[in-house]
């Protein structure tokens, strides 16, 4: 076995740290807190574990729980996983996210919580998302909605422009008015863009140029619009809003449970709110339980399904699931601490190193590493059009109102010299007249 020296105490042996996975019936460990990574160890409670043994100062020997459980007192009175082998002796200390709980304070020493949690709800996002009032606006971007404002007055400016410039929207211009105004161009882009149509219609080439560029450009813009509206909103979301306990007690459409044989299930057993006891008292009645953390994820990525844990590991669930969330209200705060034998005088120093890791931000900065979130968007799932996607039809009709405003300026050239070469052809006869 291995020896520790722990500082300002008389060596003691250490048998064994105990680590293991949030799931108290499996024996392999869980990530982030222990994971194998060869023959060696990784994760949070391992850098914890070295962290708190260079401020303490001890060697250690770590090997992972029997039972693969937290720490369960049995009927017969004894208890089971890390928190019977400190009580019994097989180890001298048990690091893992172990909550901090009465009856295991009765048993064995806890430090100072290096970690809080406390008790939400895990859901697939179409379940606990409200809808919004202007979720309409979600098959495109911000910037694309922009992009179509800049569009639609540039349009309308254009119309309007053009139908000034050129001589064959005026077929009077001295007694008769313009019909393309600044209002009735707006009104007109407007109409294009719903497809509804508003005349008259421009007389000018130039004009049909700009209108024809807007309409395609219109056509491919709603094509894309009701695709990604209609993608959005598949048949299978139960478009039920779930953000809190109260919510998932008040409604029967999907079904919650918890890890059976948890500190979670023991919190709504043991509690007197009526909401919790309700939640409790379904659970017992459908037998909603899961035997996993990770069956409690698989159940709630395939909908129909609230998984009620730690906020903590749900957390690291949302960071691996972009499809997963979890519900803002937190309730029943506890803490992780490390557990020793009772009245072990090391739990002292643990808890002093604790304090000393937190206050410099260790712990912080600990969390950050091996919760970073490695959350893959699902390729299939419809994001909002971005305005790079539209660059094509933007570009089109960019080069529609381009080509319709040089030709509006050629009408225009073309016009005023035919009147011109006129008023020569009248001056010279009116000149022979004279001379006449």
């Amino acid at each position: 076995s291995w020896f520790c020296q722990w500082k300002g105490i008389s060596k003691e042996t250490l048998t064994g740290l105990q680590l293991c996975s949030p799931e108290p019936s499996v024996m392999d460990c869980q990530e982030p807190y222990v994971m194998s990574k060869g023959a060696q160890l990784e994760g949070f409670c391992m850098d914890l574990l070295s962290e708190i043994a260079k401020k303490v100062g001890f060697k250690y020997k770590v090997q992972l729980v029997k039972d693969g459980a937290y720490g369960r007192q049995e009927e017969s009175g004894n208890w089971n996983g890390m928190v019977g082998e400190v009580v019994r002796g097989e180890a001298d200390l048990a690091i893992a996210p172990l909550t901090l709980t009465a009856a295991r304070e009765k048993a064995v020493g806890m430090t100072k919580p290096f970690m809080q949690t406390g008790i939400s709800i895990l859901l697939r996002k179409d379940i606990s998302e409200d809808a919004g009032f202007f979720d309409f606006l979600s098959p495109f971007s911000a910037q694309t909605w922009v992009g179509i404002l800049i569009a639609y007055l540039g349009t309308a400016a254009c119309i309007f422009i053009v139908a000034r410039l050129s001589p064959s929207e005026w077929s009077q211009p001295q007694s008769e008015k313009n019909t393309f105004g600044l209002l009735h161009s707006l009104w007109y882009t407007a109409g294009a863009l719903t497809l509804q149509g508003a005349g008259p219609h421009p007389k000018a080439l130039s004009g049909r140029v700009i209108c024809s560029s807007w309409w395609l450009f219109s056509v491919v813009l709603l094509a894309c619009y009701f695709s990604n509206l209609s993608s959005t909103k598949t048949p299978e979301s139960s478009h039920l809003t779930v953000k809190g306990f109260e919510d998932l007690a008040n409604q029967d459409v999907i079904e919650y449970g918890c890890l059976a044989g948890s500190s979670t299930l023991a919190f709504f057993k043991n509690s007197n709110n009526p909401v919790y006891r309700r939640i409790y008292e379904h659970m017992e009645r459908t037998k909603s339980f899961v035997s996993s953390m990770d069956e409690g994820i698989r159940r709630a990525k395939e909908g129909n399904y609230a998984f009620i844990g730690e906020s903590v590991s749900l957390d690291l669930a949302v960071a691996r699931y972009c499809e997963l969330v979890r519900a803002h209200e937190v309730v029943g705060m506890r803490g992780y601490s490390i557990a020793a034998a009772l009245g072990s005088p090391i739990i002292k120093n643990l808890s002093v190193a604790i304090l000393q890791l937190s206050e410099a931000g260790e712990l912080a900065y600990l969390q950050s590493k091996w919760w970073a979130s490695s959350c893959i968007a699902d390729k299939g799932k419809v994001s909002a059009v971005q305005p790079h996607n539209l660059k094509g039809i933007f570009l089109v009709l960019s080069l529609g109102l381009g080509l319709g405003t040089i030709v509006a300026v050629l009408e225009l050239t073309f016009k005023s010299r035919r009147r011109a070469a006129e008023h020569k052809v009248c001056a010279r006869l009116s000149q022979l007249t004279c001379l006449k």
